[in-house]
């Protein structure tokens, strides 16, 4: 090896140490998300994931580490407080100094309003029913007071769990937070991530914004592979375990029967679970589908003498490697389970 190619060799390594080095402390609050910014600083930096794999993100305790990267932090991601409400607070303690963007209040977002009860009617959601869900939202608790004095007991005992069920659940906004099952709203947020990262890192706003465009063309081709793998099975029934995935429904316009759970912060009433086992019964349900964090008893008591196959989907990246890799892997995988569960 020749003295000059050595040197430049050295030049080379020190210039990439310093990068790494210069690079901005960036915390994110869940795997997908980190993912998508992991890809956006590849070969400048490494962000830190402060929700660990495994843990639900809607009711997690910080670890030391995790507060130490939330101080550290030059510039935090998260979803907001409709999927981590605990984490505003530990954002205005240890991350005061950071530059915060919160990707459920970002104009390149698109939000869908919550669905209400444990079937979900055949037709996807329109582009007005984006944009106008709390209209709707008003117009229908107007419809149900006025119909709200019957005199059926049992109705009214059932209403009553299903109101507070959906207290709970949706308190900490009007907007379904699992956005990021979009890939429209991870392709929207890849260049709002350069843009940000850039501001306080403008050295490397090149790597940025050039990652961003290969990442946007890396998302849209997997769009086009994971319709290609619905495409066979799109006749078929599915019910999912909580109501978390109509971003995906509507990104590839498959849209679930039905959900076990409002959401993953109660367990569902004996009414609801009966009225889930009537359309499976009834009309015939393919599959059911869990999730790893979540208690599979649950799905047993669904299924139990009903006919219809069964998988594990997963939103977050459970078990998956930490990285650039994990966002399009989360997306591939619910798409691969929905069709072999199908």
């Amino acid at each position: 090896m020749s003295r000059g190619f050595l040197a430049v060799s050295v030049t080379a390594a020190l210039m990439g140490s310093s990068a790494l080095a210069d690079a901005p402390n960036v915390a994110v609050d869940i795997a997908p998300v980190h993912s998508l910014v992991a890809r956006v600083m590849e070969n400048v930096g490494t962000p830190s994931l402060i929700v660990r794999q495994g843990a639900s993100p809607h009711g997690y305790s910080l670890r030391p580490s995790d507060a130490a990267a939330l101080q550290e932090a030059d510039l935090v991601f998260w979803m907001g407080e409709e999927l981590t409400p605990w984490m505003e607070s530990a954002l205005e303690a240890l991350a005061g100094d950071a530059a915060v963007t919160t990707l459920l209040e970002a104009d390149e977002t698109t939000l869908l309003g919550f669905r209400e009860g444990a079937l979900f009617e055949a037709e996807m959601h329109g582009e007005e029913e984006e944009h106008g869900h709390e209209d709707e939202d008003d117009h229908d608790q107007d419809e149900h007071d006025e119909n709200e004095g019957h005199d059926d007991d049992d109705d009214h005992d059932e209403h009553e769990e299903h109101e507070e069920m959906a207290h709970d659940d949706h308190a900490h906004g009007a907007h379904d937070p699992h956005a990021w099952l979009s890939p429209e709203n991870a392709i929207a947020w890849l260049n709002l991530m350069a843009a940000e990262l850039s501001a306080v890192d403008p050295d490397n706003a090149g790597a940025y914004f050039a990652n961003a465009a290969a990442a946007r063309e890396e998302l849209e081709a997997l769009s086009v592979e994971v319709n290609t793998m619905l495409d066979p099975v799109r006749g078929g029934s599915f019910i999912v375990f909580h109501d978390a995935y109509q971003y995906f429904e509507m990104a590839f316009e498959y849209q679930a029967a039905g959900a076990i759970a409002l959401g993953d912060a109660s367990d569902p009433s004996p009414a609801r679970i009966a009225e889930i086992q009537g359309r499976i019964r009834d009309e015939g349900i393919d599959c059911v589908l869990a999730e790893p964090q979540f208690n599979e008893g649950l799905v047993a008591t669904v299924l139990e003498g009903m006919d219809a196959n069964t998988g594990v989907i997963d939103p977050l990246g459970f078990g998956l490697d930490l990285g650039p890799g994990l966002y399009p892997q989360v997306i591939r995988n619910m798409a691969m389970t929905l069709a072999e569960c199908l």
